[in-house]
């Protein structure tokens, strides 16, 4: 989404939903229910939640940590290994949508803001 494809209100565009129903918001909604029902809020702090989250990412490298370029192309070949990056995947969007909701970050405007600005700063060659 380029600067052009904002709503002309300035309101925030409805949620981006796939053919089977999934939403960021939905999918927020059902990681703030989970906590809620194991009693995690109080734990769900902004500092908290960037540590679990610089920890999951620090487990997808590892799965990556010794594989050549050429391995690390292939790894979504093996089940196993498929497995493995599909779940810190899972892990890492799941904490940083969780931080982003404690923060009130709308994630898919923040990312669009920031792709508009590098297309300002690194120009096309």
């Amino acid at each position: 989404m380029g600067a052009g494809d904002r709503r002309r209100d300035g309101g925030r565009p409805g949620p981006v939903t796939r053919d089977d129903g999934l939403d960021v918001e939905g999918l927020q909604r059902r990681l703030a229910s989970f906590a809620a029902a194991r009693g995690w809020e109080p734990y769900h702090t902004p500092k908290n939640l960037a540590v679990a989250l610089s920890v999951e990412a620090a487990e997808l490298v590892e799965i990556f940590q010794w594989l050549t370029p050429e391995e690390s192309a292939r790894v979504m070949d093996a089940a196993e290994a498929a497995h493995r990056v599909r779940d810190e995947v899972a892990d890492v969007l799941a904490y940083l949508l969780q931080f982003c909701e404690v923060l009130g970050i709308d994630a898919l405007q923040a990312l669009s803001e920031k792709i508009d600005r590098n297309e300002i700063r690194f120009p096309p060659k």
